[in-house]
Parts: structure tokens; sequence; C-alpha cells
């Protein structure tokens, strides 16, 4: 247990790092434009802007929405259907992946290869393996391959909130987690291949105390059998 509080930890300060770097760029971005001396003037107002590296590929895209880049492979449906699409059942991968949203008001950090690494932002793009079940708002990073690995957000699903701090797995889906729910639920879960656990508290309405009880302690269950362990 204690080595995933100290996972969580090192996300937490990876995520201020790349906040931090944001930062940075935009103050050299509004430091670097011509201003006049007229007060209505010294604010640097655009659509969008593109940080390019030193091989002119498109890194730092900033906007809302976030400006094309002519090298991301998310927007490139050949290159989506070569990194990604044999990893699903034939033909059905790209049936779907062209409803996914790609777009996102904030800022996107790209790697040299187009992939995107790090989202911070509104309406943030659904993951490369499905539709997201709301709108998110918060920061993301992603592996080399262009997997969701970690993010922290707020996630509205049908007009209520979670908050919520996630470790993915190597192949896209929720390892460990922590959120608070508007429907009541409050605490970390667990996911493994053939296991779940919780610690926390969820309300009655919530299928992790039984038919009607609301719960508090530590919720384990492998295959089919099911442990409840209350103060």
């Amino acid at each position: 247990m204690l080595d995933r509080f100290e996972r969580i930890e090192r996300e937490v300060r990876i995520l201020r790092v790349y906040a931090l770097c944001i930062s940075l760029v935009l103050l050299v971005a509004a430091a670097t434009a011509a201003v006049s001396d007229r007060p209505d003037e010294q604010i640097l107002r655009a659509r969008g802007i593109v940080i390019v590296d030193g091989a002119g590929r498109d890194r730092i895209l900033i906007g809302a929405p976030i400006p094309e880049a002519r090298n991301r492979l998310r927007t490139s449906l050949s290159r989506v259907d070569s990194a990604w699409a044999g990893s699903f059942p034939k033909g059905v991968y790209m049936k779907y992946y062209p409803t996914y949203r790609n777009a996102l008001s904030g800022v996107l950090v790209l790697d040299e290869h187009g992939v995107d690494r790090v989202m911070i932002g509104d309406s943030l793009p659904d993951p490369n393996i499905g539709r997201r079940i709301g709108s998110d708002v918060g920061v993301l990073i992603n592996d080399a391959r262009g997997f969701e690995r970690s993010g922290y957000g707020l996630l509205t699903v049908k007009g209520r909130n979670r908050v919520v701090l996630g470790l993915d797995t190597d192949h896209g889906t929720e390892g460990l987690t922590l959120a608070v729910i508007d429907s009541g639920r409050t605490g970390m879960v667990v996911n493994g291949p053939d296991f779940f656990g919780f610690l926390g508290a969820a309300a009655a309405r919530d299928s992790l105390g039984g038919v009607g009880e609301p719960f508090g302690g530590l919720f384990l269950k492998r295959g089919n059998t099911i442990k409840r362990i209350k103060p």
C-alpha cells in the first residue's frame, strides 16, 4: 500500500513540473511579443500558438481549441491504423476511432514523433482506447505509445462530478485511483486482472455495502469471493 502512495506522490510531482514548464513557455511568449505603450495593447491575444523544436517539428500547441499540428499522430488516420489498430480485433478499431475527440482548449505537448504526451486544459481528448463517459478538465499524461497512463481532473458525467487522480496500466485500463464522487463514494481503488480493492466510504445506494447499506472500510473482491472489513 505504501508503494502505491509513493507512486501517487511521484505522479503529482511530475504534474507540477509539467505545469511549471507550460507556465514558463507562456511567460516567454508574452515577454517576446511586441507591445506598445497603450494599456489596451499590452495583452497578447492569439487564436493559437505552435512551438516547434530545432528540427521544425510541432511540439507544443496552445489554443482554445489547440491549432492543428502537421505531425500529430492522433489526427492522421493512416498513422493511427498502423500504430494502434493492431492491438484490437481486426476491423473494429478504425470503425470507431473517427468519432473520438482529439481537440482540447489548453496546452498539448507532443514528442518528436507527434505522440500526445501531456495535456492540460478543458474538454480533454478521449483516450485512444474509447470515448470518455463525460467532459473532463485537468491534466493527462500518456506513455511513448500514446496510451493514457496518468491524470488528475474533474470529470462531469450527466451533471454530476468526479474528482479523480488515476494511474493506469500499460494497456490503458485503470490500475489505481483516488476519487471523490458526487454519488457519495470517496476512497482509493486498486484494480488487477482478477482483483478489485476499495478503501474508503460509500453511500447506501452504492453496491459496495450490499443492499441498501452504506459502507465504510475495506472491500476486497477476487473472482466471486467478496470480503468486507469494517472498523
